[in-house]
């Protein structure tokens, strides 16, 4: 008898411990199937050009909300001044609105994010609504200083443009031919700023993202292309350039800043760039 109670006192032992082993793995597989990413934390450091405040914004607030354990931060000090800092170890991600130069591609490595166009902006009060990329040369180089040379009233023409590093003046520029040798009446440190230029006087021209641009200007075409992202992804807009991100070559980022890198520029983002007004690539 007693043999007997000892076998079933043993295989009740034997069952709860069986029981206690599926509890075990039952807790394992709850604690596996957490949300992809919620064991990430930290913060990620982005910093760089004004013109894509915007779509970066947009991405931030998406990754943040998915990943609530990450601060992903934006400081818009330009360009130029974005690629410094991630080449000094100040930031996890450069962000440049051109692309790198020769010398910086030394020890960075470029990502196109997104492509965008470059507007070109003059006051609501203005008439002119078109401009030939010939027109746009003369205009900022000084050959045309009246609006009456282009259609516009007889009132002389106040150039409007970024500070020196940028990267939307670096693309203007270029693709205009123009380096060196635009006449500014004014030089702004952000895009807000010759947007806001532009707004308050009627006799201004100046260029700024299309991914920033609002109601407060006039947004003109360009040899009769309306600046839109499909014109900038077929190519008949023709002033335009690539939103950049940058990053230390041959150094591997933290496990935050390599989600939000992997996130920004996956299929899953291209939505998001495409609301905030550039054209994703991915």
């Amino acid at each position: 008898m007693m043999k007997k109670k000892s076998l079933a006192l043993l295989c009740s032992l034997m069952l709860c411990a069986g029981l206690l082993a599926g509890c075990g793995n039952n807790a394992a597989s709850t604690s596996s199937a957490s949300p992809s990413g919620a064991a990430l934390s930290g913060t990620v450091s982005t910093n760089g050009s004004t013109s894509m405040e915007k779509v970066i914004g947009a991405l931030n607030e998406t990754f943040m909300y998915n990943h609530s354990g990450v601060t992903v931060t934006y400081d818009p000090t330009g360009s130029g001044t974005g690629i410094t800092a991630v080449a000094e170890g100040r930031a996890d991600i450069g962000l440049a609105s051109r692309d790198l130069k020769d010398d910086e591609k030394a020890t960075l490595t470029q990502t196109v994010l997104a492509k965008d166009g470059i507007a070109i902006i003059v006051n609501t009060q203005n008439p002119v609504s078109d401009l030939s990329l010939e027109q746009i040369t003369e205009l900022f180089t000084g050959v045309i200083s009246n609006w009456s040379q282009v259609g516009g009233a007889d009132a002389q023409v106040v150039l409007i443009g970024r500070e020196a590093g940028s990267g939307t003046r670096d693309g203007f520029e270029s693709i205009t031919e123009t380096k060196d040798s635009c006449q500014y009446k004014q030089e702004l440190n952000s895009t807000g700023g010759v947007i806001e230029a532009v707004k308050n006087n009627p006799d201004a021209i100046g260029y700024a993202s299309l991914a920033s641009v609002n109601d407060s200007v006039k947004t003109l075409t360009v040899g009769g292309v309306t600046p839109t992202a499909g014109t900038v992804k077929d190519g008949t807009y023709k002033i335009q350039r690539d939103f950049i991100l940058a990053t230390r070559t041959g150094e591997t980022l933290s496990d935050a800043a390599q989600a939000y890198f992997d996130f920004i520029t996956s299929a899953d983002a291209t939505d998001i760039i495409t609301a905030a007004g550039a054209v994703p690539v991915a």
